[in-house]
């Protein structure tokens, strides 16, 4: 038995970062990177390392960069985690699972550490791979969960839902973290909207901005705790910029989204004062008449252009500081 599965890169549209804050989100996966998990029955159970589980460096700068970024793991660890709370899910719900061992490799070429959640599609493409494997269907809005704890509880990853509740459901999605209903079911309110109803996109970035996506979630995570005012008012607007957004695709004004998308990124950078590398990537886009805010936790931004020659000056425009451009298949 040979099986393969994946899970496509993503791009936070509207409302991050509130997800991880009982707020709202829209987003959308895209098939131009993914993460492909490969799974085959052996008789012990193996985990064979990965593109990011990197093992030979060109220098000594290359290990300390590697290190900085990545930290001393690779994927296997996401496979490791996952599959742990799948087995605890399958003895705590009583199933009996076959009596068979697997081995499982991955690969990715989703940008590292941009914020097109790369780490997410690794857990869960692993996670289809298990339910697949053995035969197990996991309630459609419970499995995002499951690995947002494989990542945050097994290993310390600071992280929200919303990257796995997109990978899980594909394409487009409104997403409703509702405190009553996060803290009561363990999910929140999702609903998939037709990918026709959204404009014309862009997804630049550059991969020599990437950070630890952990860290930046690590701080905001001690504010909102703290409750600093202005930090609990900002993830309030940021839920609502998504509601209006929703709303807006929903009742066919997908021009609106524009002044949304921009009002979310002026909100991210008023309140986190974003890096000005970052900040460059964005106002660059917009200075070709582009609305722009970051895909997630910066490196890559997402936006919406109006024609072809928009585009065209789009794409010059970044590749003079570095970024690469792409239209996403949705």
């Amino acid at each position: 038995m040979l099986l393969t599965t994946r899970s496509y890169a993503r791009a936070g549209l509207v409302g991050n970062p509130s997800d991880g804050y009982f707020g709202k989100t829209l987003s959308f996966t895209f098939k131009n990177f993914c993460s492909e998990v490969t799974m085959y029955e052996t008789p012990e159970l193996g985990f064979i390392p990965g593109d990011v589980d990197d093992a030979t460096f060109d220098s000594p700068e290359d290990l300390l960069r590697d290190i900085q970024l990545f930290g001393y793991y690779g994927g296997i660890r996401l496979l490791k985690a996952i599959s742990k709370l799948f087995f605890e899910y399958c003895g705590a719900c009583g199933y009996q699972l076959p009596k068979r061992n697997f081995t499982v490799r991955y690969r990715s070429n989703i940008p590292r550490l941009v914020g097109l959640s790369g780490s997410s599609a690794i857990c869960t493409a692993m996670l289809k791979a298990l339910q697949s494997f053995y035969g197990i269907e996991i309630p459609l809005e419970l499995a995002p969960t499951l690995c947002l704890e494989a990542e945050r509880d097994e290993l310390g990853i600071q992280c929200g839902l919303q990257d796995r509740v997109i990978q899980i459901y594909n394409g487009l999605v409104f997403m409703d973290f509702d405190r009553s209903l996060i803290e009561s079911q363990k999910h929140g309110r999702y609903e998939r909207l037709d990918v026709g109803i959204l404009p014309k996109l862009f997804i630049s970035f550059d991969p020599k901005r990437a950070e630890i996506s952990g860290t930046y979630h690590r701080k905001l995570r001690v504010l909102f705790e703290e409750k600093k005012p202005d930090i609990v008012a900002a993830m309030s607007e940021f839920a609502d910029l998504a509601q209006q957004a929703r709303d807006a695709l929903v009742a066919g004004h997908p021009e609106r989204l524009n002044a949304l998308i921009d009002a979310n990124f002026d909100l991210r950078d008023r309140i986190f004062n974003v890096a000005p590398a970052n900040r460059r990537m964005v106002m660059t886009a917009r200075g070709v008449g582009c609305s722009a805010k970051f895909a997630g936790s910066g490196g890559a931004i997402v936006g919406t252009y109006g024609d072809e020659e928009q585009f065209t000056r789009l794409t010059q425009a970044m590749a003079a500081i570095g970024c690469t451009t792409i239209k996403p298949q949705l």
